[in-house]
């Protein structure tokens, strides 16, 4: 007896719906200088553009708000350049006289994404390792679970070896056995461009931050819609509030 198997259904579409606000400022602002050698002062920039959606001192304003943001140095010109993407559009009328090179331009991102879909993508991340040596639970000074701590990355081999372990071939799981979280999308390795670029550092609650980045540029296949959605949504990896994490689709 023959049995034909019917293949399995082709993943439903999934939709972006998001805010774009492209920011111009003047990098010889001391405003700006200052978000320049601060990381965290940066981070504050872009959260300022949204005051009152969220309570005063919400520990997860940025995740409520689902804001992201990219930046890039223009040094000849000397621009900040910065991509905020966020639920609601912001505001940074707030921002200090003479901040603001341009005007703020809000864009309405709406668009959907199907399997099998390819798009050119470019992101910057924060690529790092989780030292697990001492991830005993219960030995934490309170029984809970002793935290590992994070390597960077700086080399351009671990770190698309990092991205790689992100993709999604067709019919995988959103979830890698390991845990890592996938991004509904698959693409040839070996045709990825990447680049280092130079780490960022600044102090949170007199804690230092020292973030290694690196940027990914090429072309996805969408396996996954709602997975590629949720990553486009959330963000990759860590750093996510200083400007890693963002990836950018066209």
């Amino acid at each position: 007896m023959n049995s034909t198997r019917t293949p399995d259904p082709a993943p439903a579409p999934a939709r972006l719906v998001t805010t774009h606000t492209l920011l111009t400022l003047d990098a010889r602002h001391p405003y700006t200088a200052k978000a320049l050698i601060d990381v965290q002062q940066l981070h504050r920039v872009v959260m300022g553009g949204f005051r009152g959606w969220v309570e005063d001192g919400s520990p997860d304003a940025r995740a409520q708000l689902r804001a992201l943001f990219g930046w890039t140095v223009d040094l000849r010109r000397a621009r900040l350049a910065l991509v905020v993407q966020s639920a609601v559009p912001g505001d940074w009328s707030g921002l200090p006289r003479g901040v603001l090179a341009e005007q703020p331009e809000n864009l309405l991102v709406d668009r959907e994404f199907r399997a099998g879909e390819r798009v050119d993508f470019r992101t910057v991340v924060n690529p790092v390792a989780s030292r697990t040596a001492g991830h005993v639970p219960g030995s934490g000074p309170t029984g809970g679970t002793v935290r590992g701590t994070r390597k960077a990355l700086n080399r351009p081999e671990q770190v698309k070896n990092w991205f790689v372990r992100r993709l999604q071939p067709s019919g995988a799981p959103a979830v890698a056995p390991d845990g890592v979280v996938r991004i509904g999308a698959d693409t040839d390795p070996e045709r990825l461009a990447l680049r280092i670029l130079p780490g960022v550092s600044g102090r949170r609650a007199q804690r230092s931050l020292k973030l290694a980045r690196a940027e990914l540029r090429g072309t996805l296949t969408v396996t996954d819609p709602a997975a590629f959605v949720a990553a486009l949504t959330r963000g990759v990896g860590h750093g996510r509030a200083y400007g890693c994490g963002l990836v950018l689709v066209r």
